[in-house]
């Protein structure tokens, strides 16, 4: 993974005035704080797949880790079994690897701990600092109080130790039906702080879990899981987005309490982007309700997605050393993504020409068969040249020829003359139409003399074009994906509904695109700059050994989403 805050063998030194959580790494390291050691984690929730938001979660934790020579566990915190599934541990694990996360052998799970849990929970009712709540959801909701008024305390909070203990016992035997009792903290309903209003700690779950089976029907709440993770595993710096600074006294009360490995948990800004939803819930409803044709599909902002779109983990990285890590949230623009996605692969991919509506051209003084030479990337000249097979019958595309051209067009038109990418200079000498009025085929003639690079003509032109031989062409399915929203902020306006704001041109599925020929043993999820087009890379879901498809990964320029 790329140094996302240009890190040098001395932090301390080095990252001051770019990351304020290396400052405090720095400080904590002068004064011995950890022992000299810095141990973070990601710990996603297996409730769906991960999104670009986790994605610069992952790049700071395991970049904090990498460059200070400390750990990074990946930990999963599956304590809802409601919710949580197999696919989406894999899912997670995939993820982590592509993007370049070095947790080694430490997939560690929530639900592992879950005995040392229990006994840590029954110490605190021993202490007299929790108590079981017959409470329901709806009750415990109503007497939490408001921000001028204070919480009611339960009538169950001073049941005594013996009766707690008795009943968390029987809580996590099965005898309680869900939502009955929960296990509460005794902490203080007049905290201004709401998560100190004796928060819940356990709830009943009669439900399998998807590692722990049948084994339990109590299950810890975030807020009560996740020090008690942090601690059992040394974390030293627990690094959290900012929807988690008011629950940090709750993190903190809790190790406290129970007097065991403390790690200090710091904030920062979660990623917002804009024409983007990142609520793993409406991400899931749109896979649910069939918008997209799963969490990989390439308009999501999965990191799966992005994968399957042609990003590559390099450019995921750039964009979260782009963006940086800010103390306060803010909407980050999308064209950001798509830049760092540019730039990665304007240095790496292939070049190649596509025709992705095709017009047929026949140029009538050209005879025989001959192939001309392509550079593969103006930008690495080690990736060599192609060999291009020209013929007198050749696609261009439909949008680079106008009967009727506007000022400043300088494609093909009636008597007029346009260069072919790596070829000659041909005029339009006819145009041929169908019964409806509709052009399907140009005459043109060439000119021999102005062959790309060789020819000796000095005639000059303004417009250069991209082609196929028709003899050689190759066809191919292009999915041209667009923005899947219209909107910046889709969610934020909670009367219509994020799905009001669904982009209807999200996806245009083109069946008749030609490509060179050399592109028939594309791999799939290989990648590649249709020349004048965009980015592009073999999809690897619907590509099948008899049919290529190519997904759009981004355009040359920001032009949301049109072809030039």
């Amino acid at each position: 993974m790329s140094n996302p805050n240009n890190v040098n063998d001395n932090p301390a030194e080095s990252t001051k005035s770019k990351n304020f959580i290396y400052e405090i790494i720095d400080e904590d390291l002068k004064t011995n704080k950890w022992g000299s050691k810095v141990h973070t984690r990601f710990p996603p929730e297996p409730n769906g797949y991960l999104h670009i938001g986790h994605a610069k979660s992952i790049c700071l934790n395991y970049g904090i880790a990498r460059d200070y020579k400390g750990k990074f566990n990946l930990r999963f915190d599956d304590t809802n079994p409601e919710k949580e599934e197999q696919e989406y541990v894999d899912s997670i694990i995939e993820d982590v690897k592509w993007l370049g996360g070095d947790f080694e052998d430490r997939i560690l799970f929530a639900s592992d701990y879950f005995e040392r849990m229990y006994q840590w929970a029954v110490e605190l009712i021993k202490k007299g600092k929790a108590y079981v709540d017959d409470l329901n959801a709806d009750e415990i909701r109503s007497t939490r109080g408001n921000l001028t008024e204070p919480g009611k305390e339960s009538p169950y909070r001073n049941r005594s130790v013996d009766e707690n203990l008795d009943l968390f016992e029987r809580m996590r035997k099965g005898e309680f039906l869900n939502g009955s009792k929960t296990l509460r903290a005794k902490i203080d309903m007049a905290s201004p702080n709401f998560n100190m209003r004796d928060p819940i700690m356990y709830r009943i779950v009669h439900d399998e879990h998807h590692r722990q089976r049948n084994k339990w029907c109590i299950y810890p709440t975030y807020d009560w899981a996740h020090g008690l993770e942090d601690s059992i595993e040394g974390i030293t710096h627990s690094i959290c987005t900012l929807e988690f600074e008011n629950h940090r006294p709750l993190y903190d009360w809790f190790l406290n309490e129970l007097g065991i490995h403390h790690p200090q948990q710091v904030e920062f800004a979660r990623l917002n982007l804009s024409y983007t939803v990142m609520s793993k819930r409406k991400l899931l409803q749109l896979v649910k309700e069939n918008f997209v044709d799963g969490w990989d599909d390439p308009r999501m902002p999965t990191v799966s997605g992005f994968r399957r779109r042609g990003y590559t983990p390099e450019s995921i990285r750039n964009f979260a050393e782009i963006i940086g890590v800010a103390k306060r949230d803010a909407l980050t623009d999308i064209a950001l993504l798509e830049y760092a996605i540019r730039d990665d692969l304007n240095k790496h991919a292939q070049r190649a020409m596509a025709v992705l509506r095709p017009l047929k051209v026949v140029i009538t003084n050209y005879v025989g068969e001959e192939d001309l030479e392509g550079v593969n990337n103006p930008e690495d000249q080690s990736m060599g040249t192609r060999k291009i097979p020209f013929t007198n019958e050749i696609y261009i595309e439909q949008t680079d020829f106008m009967e009727n051209p506007p000022k400043g067009f300088h494609r093909l038109v009636p008597g007029g003359e346009v260069r072919l990418r790596y070829a000659y200079i041909v005029k339009c000498e006819e145009v041929i139409k169908n019964g409806k009025g509709e052009v399907v085929e140009l005459r043109c003639t060439y000119d021999p003399e102005t062959r790309s690079g060789t020819g000796t003509s000095k005639k000059k032109v303004k417009g250069t074009i991209h082609w196929i031989s028709a003899k050689h062409a190759l066809k191919a399915e292009i999915r041209l994906y667009d923005r899947l929203f219209t909107v910046e902020a889709p969610d934020a306006d909670k009367e219509k509904g994020f799905l009001e704001f669904l982009n209807p041109n999200s996806l245009e599925i083109l069946d008749n695109a030609l490509i060179e020929p050399f592109l028939k043993d594309s791999k799939r999820g290989g990648r590649f700059q249709f020349e004048r087009h965009g980015y592009f890379c073999v999809d690897t879901k619907f590509t099948t050994d008899d049919k290529l498809v190519f997904n759009r990964t981004v355009t040359l320029k920001d032009s949301w989403g049109k072809t030039s």
